[in-house]
This record gives C-alpha cells, sequence and structure tokens, in this order.
C-alpha cells in the first residue's frame, strides 16, 4: 500500500512476497509516470476534477482498485462516543452514539454539545439529528453510569468535534446587465449558488419573489427573464434556493431594482410650432397641445391578478395552515363545552325543582 509517498508491504511467506512486490513495482512504475488517477481501460492517465488531494485520489493499476483511506482510533476508556468519520453537510443525518467499554449495559446517559447538556439523563444510547444544520456544529460528548460491572462512578467520554459544512452557499440575485435599468430593456435576474463540488448528486430548485409576492414558483432554473422593463418593474427582488428533498433552504438578500426612464439622447429633436394666425377679436385663444406620455409598454412580468394564497410565502402559508386547523380544534372544544354546560344547568335546575318538593 503507498502511505505518505512510500510504498510499503508486509513480509508474506513464500510466492505471495513475489506477486506483493509485482503489485508495488507496477504502482510504483505507474505513479513515476502519472501525476493523477490511473485509466486502465486506454492505458492513458489523466486527473478527475473532484480529486483534492493525494488523499482523495483512488488509483487503478493493472485491473487493482486502491480505496480511499480511513482513520481508526483505538480507545481504552470507559466511555467512548462514536460519530462518523466522513464530513458532515447540511441536511445529512447524524448519529451519536454513547459506547461502553465492552458493550456493558448503561443507565443515565446524557448528551451534551459544547459543555451543555441537550436533554436530560435516559436510557437511550444514540443521539439522532434527521438534517443537520450549522448550528448543530460543536463538540459533543456524553456521561453515563453503568449498570453491571464496571467503574461505580459517573464516567464521561472524550469531545468529539463535528463540523457542518455548507451544502451550497447563500444565494446571491443578481441583475444582468444592470439593476438600474432603462425602459423597454431586457433585463435577466440570476440566483447564484450551487451545490459543492462534494455532493454533486440531486440538484437545486429556485424560487423568485418581488416584495411580499412570489414571480415564480419552485423551479430548476436559477434566472428569471425580464423582455421589456417598465415603470411597474421597479422593486426590491429576492429568490429562494431549496434541495429537491426540501432538506435545505436558503434566501437571498434583497436586491432593489430602478427602471430609468428613455434616455434623453434618444428623444426626437422638438419641432418649431407653425406661425397661427392671429384670433379674431373676442374669440378666446386655443392652447396648442402639450407632450402626450407614452403609451405603457406590455411586459410579461407585469404582476398579474392572483389569489391571495398564492401570492404568500410558502413558508407563510404552512403557518396559516398550522393556525387554522388550531382555530378549528378549540371551535370544536368549545361546542363540547356548550353541550356539558347545558347538561349541568338542567341537572342543577332538576336538584332545585327536587329541593323545593321536598321543603313544600
Amino acid at each position: 500500500m503507498k502511505q505518505g509517498g512510500v510504498l510499503t508491504a508486509r513480509v508474506l511467506p513464500g510466492p505471495a512476497v513475489l506477486w506483493a512486490a509485482r503489485v508495488l513495482l507496477a504502482v510504483a512504475l505507474e505513479m513515476l509516470q502519472c501525476e493523477g488517477p490511473v485509466s486502465t481501460r486506454d492505458s492513458s492517465c489523466h486527473t478527475a476534477s473532484d480529486v483534492t488531494g493525494p488523499r482523495d485520489r483512488d488509483f487503478q493499476v493493472k485491473g487493482y482498485t486502491f480505496s480511499k483511506p480511513f482513520h481508526l482510533i483505538v480507545s481504552y476508556d470507559w466511555l467512548i462516543l462514536q460519530s462518523p468519520a466522513m464530513p458532515m453537510f447540511e441536511g445529512d443525518a447524524l448519529v451519536l452514539r454513547c459506547q461502553a467499554w465492552q458493550d456493558w449495559p448503561l443507565t443515565q446517559v446524557t448528551f451534551y454539545r459544547d459543555g451543555a447538556a441537550l436533554g436530560p439523563p435516559g436510557p437511550s444510547r444514540e443521539l439522532s439529528i434527521a438534517a443537520l444544520r450549522k448550528a448543530d456544529g460543536g463538540h459533543y460528548h456524553c456521561s453515563a453510569m453503568f449498570r453491571g460491572p464496571g467503574p461505580g462512578s459517573l464516567q464521561t467520554a472524550s469531545p468529539v468535534a463535528v463540523a457542518v459544512q455548507d451544502l451550497f452557499p447563500d444565494p446571491v440575485l443578481r441583475a444582468s446587465p444592470s439593476a438600474e435599468p432603462r425602459e423597454g430593456t431586457a433585463v435577466t435576474l440570476s440566483c447564484r449558488t450551487q451545490l459543492r463540488r462534494e455532493r454533486p448528486a440531486g440538484r437545486l430548485l429556485f424560487a423568485f419573489y418581488k416584495g411580499g409576492g412570489a414571480l415564480r414558483g419552485w423551479g430548476p432554473s436559477s434566472e428569471l427573464q425580464m423582455p421589456a422593463a417598465a415603470a411597474a418593474h421597479s422593486g426590491s427582488y429576492w429568490c429562494e434556493a431549496i434541495t429537491e428533498d426540501s432538506r435545505v433552504w436558503k434566501r437571498s438578500p434583497e436586491l432593489e431594482v430602478r427602471v430609468q426612464g428613455p434616455s434623453s439622447s434618444a428623444a426626437p429633436p422638438a419641432s418649431k410650432p407653425a406661425p397661427q394666425k392671429p384670433a379674431a377679436p373676442g374669440t378666446p385663444a386655443v392652447e396648442p397641445p402639450g407632450p402626450q406620455p407614452p403609451p405603457p409598454v406590455p411586459s410579461s412580468l407585469d404582476p398579474a391578478p392572483t389569489p391571495p394564497l398564492q401570492a404568500l410565502d410558502p413558508h407563510l402559508l404552512h403557518q396559516m395552515t398550522l393556525l387554522l386547523k388550531q382555530m378549528q380544534d378549540v371551535q370544536a372544544l368549545l361546542g363540547h363545552l356548550v353541550t356539558e354546560l347545558r347538561d349541568l344547568s338542567g341537572h342543577l335546575k332538576l336538584e332545585t325543582m327536587k329541593g323545593r318538593a321536598e321543603h313544600e
């Protein structure tokens, strides 16, 4: 195997030594000829675009595939916290396990992040986070008591660092060619972000908004076209990016778009008014017609009348749905309460009538 640029091998008995020597010699020869992964299909050499360092490379030599290295840590503590070795990204599922020596039974297991307890002590040895966020990063450890053999005092595991990387950067909204276009010119809004190269699988969906209303719902295109900018298009725009599984969602800062009026250089030169004959005495003077405003330029982005619920933020709509359901539950509860009050009132009236009858 290859370690730190030096080829090493264990001493093997008999023919195994010769076989291992041939493999190592082949690796050494190929490595002298190539600087990147080797393709055995056409005996050529190339560097993969996703290779970030020597530790991340897979080499295929003479039909043999060498896996990426992994780190093995051996501990002699009574209690350890097991965590994934691979780097974690936003949206990943995380499982931390509080492991005892010889898998002895534990009680009063408590998990901590950055020294703060994440909950009361309990019997569960695992801490699960379904979808990681950046705020979940930190130093984790656990503590527990042994129920069977082992030390009789509370034991604490060494802390483990959990780093959560961005799955994709926060989107940034850009206007091309400018955020201050002239009326009638074409403008393209681009929601700029992309998945990390370490996680190329899947894709992002994009949505565009102006002020508090949605311009376009979720879709794979990161661009929004304005064929002809108009004064009505001026305003504050922003976009959102979300993964297909809806685990990671991010919003861009707002971009102010100001559509400028037509350029003065493009206006036709003003012509002198034709001389008019003097009006007859006693006739009121007629004022010449002034310049008329230009007709409005139609655009595909003029906000069409939409139902109020469709123009709302999808997250706000979800919250409103939950609130409506809670109101319906309260209404049903009030109905039951009114029924019980009626029954109680009838019962009290009956008791009162019986009491009067007994006194009479």
